[in-house]
C-alpha cells in the first residue's frame, strides 16, 4: 500500500526542522555575540576543510524567501531554534534588541505564511562568554539558562505555543565535553558528567519555567535515539550493547521520567554522584507534554576491552557492508519503529513527536535539478515505520524531516546534504529537490495516493 499523509489522520503534525547555528549565518551581525561554534570553527582542523557557519544559508537575511518556499511546498510546521548569543550576546545581562526583533519578524512571517512555529530553546550554540566561565560544566548554567528561557517566553510567548527545551543533550555534552569533536572541544569524563547532569537539570527546569508562565503552552524536549543491537547474542556482546544503550538512549530520558540515571546498566554513572546536590533528584523529573524523538539509524555493538569505560565499540556501517548514507549511518527503517515503541513504553508518555529524521546523500545538481530518489525512498520507508508504530497504539502525533535546506552540518561543514531543498552556498540559490516535491505531494494527498519512482531511471 502506498503511504500518504491522510493515513495518519487530520491532527498529525508534519513539518521540517532546522537550527539557528546551522542556517542563520550573520555570525556577528546586529550585535550578535560569539557562540562556542563560532570560536570552535576558528581553530584549523576542527571542521571539514576549515569551513565555518559565518554565512551558512544566510537565513538571517533570506528567511522571507525560505518561508515562502516552505509555504509553496505545503509545509505547515517549522521547528527552528533561537540563538542564545543573538538575543543575549554575553549569555547573561544586557539583551540585544536587534536580535529579538529578528525572531519577532521571523515568527510573524511564519504565521503570515500559515506556518506554525515550534521553537527549540537550546540547539548547541552556547554563548562563548558563558563557556569562558565553564559553560555546561558550571552549575551556574542553571541560573543563566533560567534567565535565557524567561527572556524567550517574555518576547515570543504571545505567538508561539510549542516549545522544546534542549536538542539532543547526549550529543552536545558527549561530543562537546567528552570527545572534543564538537564545540567547545573539551574532553574528559568529569567534564562530560558535570555537563550532562546540568543538562538534565536544565531540561526539567526549562519545562517548569515555561509552564509557570503559561500552563497552556505545549512543552517538550528532544532526544537522539539509535536502535542498539549486539553483533551476536552472546553474554559479552549483549552486555556491551546494554551499556551503550544506557548511555545513548536512556541517560537523559530516564531522569526526566523519574527513574534516575541508568546506573545499574552502566556502572560508571555512579561517578555522577559528585555533581548531584541535595534536592537535585526532585528537580530532575518533569511531565513534558510531548517527547521529541530523533532517530536516523541503527548501531551494532560488540564487546571490546580496548575501549575504556564502555568496553564496547560500534561497528560502522561501512564495515558491515549495509546500505548507508554519506554520514556512514546505516539505512534501517525499522529502527524508528523500535525506538518509538521503546519511548512509548515509559509510564506517563502520552505524546511523541518525531522531531528529526532524515538522510544525507551525494546530491548532484544537474540542469537545475536534484533527483534524489534515495532520499524519497528513505522517507517513504521510515514514514511507513512511523505509521506502523502509530497503528499499534504508539502515541506518535508528528513527524519533522531534518532538514529543509542543506546547511552547515557541524564538524562535517558543508560536505553533507540533508535538505529537501538544495543550497548553492556560493550564490545562496535554492533548488527544490525531487524529495521536496515528493513531500509536497505527500502532504497534499488527502484522498488518493500518487505513485513515485522507487529508483532513478
Amino acid at each position: 500500500m502506498e503511504i500518504h499523509s491522510s493515513h495518519f489522520g487530520n491532527n498529525f503534525d508534519w513539518g521540517v526542522s532546522s537550527s539557528a547555528c546551522q542556517t542563520e549565518g550573520a555570525a556577528t551581525t546586529d550585535g550578535k555575540g560569539l557562540s562556542i561554534w563560532d570560536t570552535f570553527c576558528m581553530k584549523p582542523g576542527n571542521i571539514f576543510n576549515n569551513q565555518n557557519g559565518n554565512t551558512a544559508c544566510n537565513f538571517y537575511d533570506r528567511y522571507i524567501y525560505d518561508l515562502i518556499l516552505m509555504n509553496f511546498l505545503g509545509i505547515r510546521n517549522f521547528r527552528f531554534s533561537i540563538s542564545w548569543p543573538r538575543i543575549i550576546p554575553d549569555g547573561i545581562g544586557a539583551k540585544n534588541e536587534k536580535g529579538i526583533d529578528f525572531y519577532n519578524r521571523l515568527i510573524d512571517f511564519c504565521l503570515e505564511m500559515d506556518i506554525k512555529p515550534w521553537i527549540t530553546l537550546y540547539h548547541w550554540d552556547l554563548p562563548q562568554a558563558l563557556e569562558s566561565k565553564g559553560g555546561w560544566t558550571n552549575r551556574e548554567i542553571l541560573n543563566w539558562f533560567t534567565d535565557y528561557v524567561e527572556t524567550c517566553i517574555q518576547h515570543f510567548g504571545d505567538r508561539v505555543n510549542n516549545w522544546m527545551v534542549l536538542n539532543e543533550p547526549l550529543v552536545f555534552t558527549g561530543a562537546g565535553y567528552f570527545l572534543g569533536i564538537h564545540a567547545p572541544g573539551r574532553k574528559g569524563m568529569n567534564n562530560f558528567l558535570a555537563a550532562a547532569h546540568h543538562a538534565v537539570l536544565c531540561q526539567s527546569l526549562g519545562g517548569r519555567i515555561i509552564k509557570s508562565i503559561n500552563s497552556r503552552f505545549k512543552v517538550g524536549t528532544t532526544f537522539s535515539a539509535s536502535l542498539i543491537e549486539p553483533v551476536e547474542h552472546t553474554k559479552s556482546h549483549v552486555e556491551a550493547a546494554t551499556r551503550v544503550d544506557a548511555i545513548i538512549n536512556r541517560m537523559f530520558i530516564e531522569p526526566l521520567m523519574g527513574l534516575g540515571y541508568p546506573v545499574h546498566d552502566f556502572k560508571l554513572l555512579q561517578q555522577m554522584e559528585k555533581f548531584i546536590e541535595p534536592g537535585d533528584e526532585s528537580i530532575m523529573p518533569f511531565a513534558m507534554d510531548f517527547i521529541g524523538t530523533q532517530n536516523y539509524t541503527r548501531e551494532i555493538v560488540k564487546y571490546s576491552p580496548v575501549f575504556p569505560h564502555l568496553h564496547a565499540r560500534l561497528i560502522k556501517a561501512s564495515q558491515r557492508n549495509v546500505p548507508a548514507t554519506t554520514m556512514n549511518w546505516e539505512i534501517y527503517p525499522e529502527s524508528i519503529y523500535h525506538i518509538l515503541k521503546k519511548v512509548a513504553a515509559y509510564e506517563g508518555v502520552s505524546n511523541i513527536i518525531v522531531t528529526e529524521n532524515g538522510a544525507a546523500f551525494n546530491d548532484v545538481l544537474i540542469n537545475n535539478q536534484v533527483q534524489d530518489y534515495q532520499r524519497i525512498q528513505y522517507m517513504q520507508d521510515y514514514i511507513a515505520q512511523v505509521l506502523r508504530a502509530k497503528n499499534e497504539g504508539v502515541p506518535v502525533n508528528g513527524y519533522f524531516y531534518w532538514t529543509f535546506t542543506d546547511n552547515f552540518e557541524w564538524a562535517e561543514g558543508y560536505s553533507k546534504r540533508f535538505g529537501l531543498v538544495y543550497t548553492d552556498f556560493s550564490s545562496q540559490r535554492r533548488i527544490v529537490k525531487s524529495s521536496g516535491y515528493w513531500f509536497q505531494q505527500f502532504l497534499d494527498l488527502q484522498k488518493s495516493a500518487v505513485y513515485f519512482p522507487k529508483k532513478a531511471s
